[in-house]
């Protein structure tokens, strides 16, 4: 429906749902305007609008859930996938913006053909990675506007764009659910059509000398190659890369409204790393005649959306790091475009040496000043644009990515309010520790939701955007992450990604095509407990025999036999890392 807000007229979804549970149909209806709304048949999944159509009978069940997410097709029918609880987190340019706290999906099958064992097996996978997806994290939505697009392409589009469906107006890029809503499209269910946005939303309130002003960070998660940690590394044949996160800083204070973005993303190399046991897997760069046109391919997209690039590199450059950054930079300096700088972030930074990133800012800060930021009066007149970005990557583009994001914004975040007349010339943010204490918490609350859904944990190094410095907690919290990181890239992660191949629509399900889920290999969370059943078991054994070993020679021979044994056993779990570990069975790397 349509809206006046401000005296602009914009679309408004239906926020408040009542579910009704019939026998034959699911009943979806706004509690605004009870006629609006529609009926899933839970046979096939038909959907029909409701057209003022009230008279159904009694419902079984009725319930109140907060959107429809979208629909999927598996082997044996239909699901439909329903909001059912939320939190509102804040507002973005006056507009409530909320965050998925539970999903749920319902199965509309009843009518299934009979299914092959093969394809049985198949749909029990499927159904797996559903209950995967309904705990997806970082979703973010609103019933009033769209919140994939920025502030200076919201202000660059043509009078009139805020009427249309909130999904017309959103950047496809950026969401989550674009492939589960194309029913919904078909059948012009437009106030029923919620875009997903994944990434994170954070607003902090600063007081800044008695003149309030509001804060936001927005991060917008690309779709194009969705991924987990280890099974999307790199970029595709198209350029699209892993983990490619825009981030943007809002700022607004007395009416005026700024905004500064910046972009994070794997580096746009075709390359993998995959987990074998080994704590830290050997990096290998796929040598490729096209890799040159890759990343090409990414950068002028980047280009053409965000204006002049300034590629920062954080890799260290030792060991397959370095290797990776060489062939980068080899490829980016090709490209007179792009401005490329390398940056050790390890090695000038590491050892509680913080401070030594203003030496990345000295290498860049021209062009950061040229870049600027977005700006826009009361009367929304724009005053300044944002004319390049920054892009920065490390390996993961997590921690150290977000220190140096964190660094940047905060040094822009100083030249906006120092514009606006909140801080004077000589005044910074830092020195009002309450109100720095908000941003940097918003950061770091940013980088865990970043890091929960490409890693599964936390970010690392916490600690050097909430207080500049490496702490003794903070290094025991990091390094309980990394061992956490270590087992859910090992073993949980191949199920994770292949949900995401599925919602996203990179595998497609078709019933009579010949079944392409690799059901052959190791299953990891069952061989995992024997290997490692038999390992401790070695272990322990081998200990015991050996402090009796002194005893006479049958239990030293006996000591020697067990601790072969267990190195045997070591050996073959080793060799065999990338099967016992947890892969994809859907979709290959690129």
């Amino acid at each position: 429906m349509e809206i006046e807000a401000n005296s602009i007229q914009h679309f408004k979804l239906w926020s408040q749902l009542e579910l009704q549970e019939f026998s034959d149909k699911f009943v979806i209806r706004s509690t605004e305007s009870p006629i609006e709304g529609f009926s899933v048949s839970r046979f096939d999944g038909t959907i029909e609008k409701l057209n003022g159509d009230m008279s159904f009978g009694n419902p079984s069940k009725v319930s109140t859930i907060y959107g429809v997410a979208g629909t999927i097709r598996l082997l044996a029918g239909s699901h439909i996938l329903l909001i059912t609880s939320r939190k509102e987190v804040g507002n973005y340019l006056g507009f409530p913006v909320f965050r998925v706290m539970s999903m749920k999906f319902l199965s509309c099958n009843e009518a299934s053909t009979r299914l092959t064992s093969e394809e049985k097996k198949d749909e029990a996978y499927f159904m797996n990675l559903l209950r995967v997806v309904e705990s997806t994290p970082g979703l973010y939505y609103s019933y009033e506007t769209d919140i994939t697009l920025n502030l200076q392409r919201r202000c660059n589009l043509a009078k009139g764009w805020m009427s249309k469906p909130v999904w017309k107006q959103a950047d496809p890029r950026f969401v989550w659910n674009k492939n589960l809503l194309e029913e919904l499209i078909e059948n012009k269910l437009d106030g029923f059509i919620i875009p997903l946005l994944q990434g994170s939303f954070q607003t902090g309130h600063l007081k800044l000398k008695e003149s309030p002003a509001t804060i936001a960070l927005i991060s917008r998660r690309c779709t194009r190659r969705l991924g987990t940690r280890m099974w999307r590394r790199g970029a595709n044949l198209e350029g699209d890369t892993a983990n490619f996160i825009e981030t943007e800083q809002l700022l607004e204070f007395e009416g005026f409204r700024s905004s500064f973005l910046q972009v994070r993303g794997s580096i746009p190399l075709l390359w993998e790393q995959i987990v074998d046991l080994s704590y830290k897997p050997r990096l290998n760069i796929i040598y490729h005649g096209e890799t040159p046109k890759v990343v090409e391919r990414h950068f002028h997209d980047l280009l053409q959306r965000y204006g002049d690039v300034i590629a920062v590199d954080l890799t260290n450059k030792l060991g397959d790091e370095g290797l990776l950054s060489s062939a980068y930079a080899t490829e980016i300096q090709k490209l007179s475009s792009v401005r490329y700088v390398s940056f050790d972030f390890h090695h000038c930074c590491g050892g509680s040496n913080f401070e030594n990133i203003q030496l990345l800012f000295d290498q860049i800060s021209e062009d950061f000043e040229k870049h600027g930021y977005f700006l826009i009066d009361t009367e929304e007149q724009i005053l300044a644009k944002q004319r390049g970005v920054i892009r920065s990557n490390c390996i993961d583009c997590l921690d150290r990515t977000n220190v140096t994001q964190s660094y940047l914004a905060q040094k822009s975040l100083n030249s906006q309010l120092q514009r606006l007349g909140a801080l004077s010339s000589n005044e910074c943010i830092s020195m009002f520790s309450e109100d720095f204490e908000i941003f940097r918490t918003m950061w770091v609350d940013q980088g865990d939701e970043i890091s929960l859904e490409y890693s599964g944990t936390h970010a690392l190094k916490r600690d050097l955007v909430r207080y500049g410095k490496q702490t003794m907690t903070g290094l025991i919290q990091d390094g309980m992450s990394a061992l956490s990181r270590y087992f859910l890239n090992n073993f949980q992660d191949g199920v994770r990604q292949d949900a995401m191949d599925l919602i996203s629509g990179r595998y497609s399900v078709n019933r009579g095509s010949p079944s392409r889920v690799q059901h052959s290999g190791l299953e990891s969370l069952s061989y995992l407990p024997v290997a490692s059943a038999l390992l401790i078991g070695g272990l322990t054994v081998t200990t015991i025999t050996i402090n009796q070993a002194g005893r006479n020679t049958n239990t030293y021979l006996s000591s020697v036999l067990c601790a072969g044994v267990t190195a045997g056993v070591m050996a073959i779990v080793k060799a065999n890392g990338r099967q016992i570990c947890s892969r994809p069975r859907l979709c290959g790397l690129l």
